[in-house]
């Protein structure tokens, strides 16, 4: 399958988990989560089930204010099961050292996690991909 989805949004106060604004990384885990579930709604017409990660790579750490999109793929379709590959981006980075407002879009996003993992989505769920 070739399709891919991608979102993007900002991490907020409220996703800084440690000290220093850093945002927890089960944070990427979600929006993968969140990936996950509209690939399936657009293969099988149902939000299905994450069943495991199979690979989890922290690559750089990801701060409060900025801009993050994941993207996933689905890279192999079983009868009930569907790999997925993915990968988180950080694409705005603020820049306090500025002004309180100043921010930059990075020409060249930091891949700050990537993922594999699997979803299920049961036989009897699956409205648009009957195998």
């Amino acid at each position: 399958m070739e399709e891919k989805v991608l979102i993007r949004l900002r991490m907020g106060s409220n996703d800084a988990h440690y000290g220093g604004n850093l945002v927890d990384g089960a944070k990427m885990l979600q929006l993968f989560g969140d990936v996950a579930t509209e690939l399936l709604i657009r293969l099988d017409g149902d939000e299905g089930l994450f069943k495991a990660y199979d690979n989890i790579e922290f690559m750089a750490p990801v701060y409060a204010g900025e801009f993050i999109e994941a993207e996933g793929t689905i890279t192999h379709i079983g009868k009930s099961s569907r790999k997925m590959a993915f990968e988180a981006r950080k694409v705005v980075v603020p820049r306090p050292d500025i002004s309180a407002s100043a921010a930059d879009f990075l020409e060249t996003p930091i891949v700050v996690c990537r993922a594999t993992g699997t979803c299920v989505t049961p036989l009897n769920n699956q409205r648009k991909n009957k195998q």
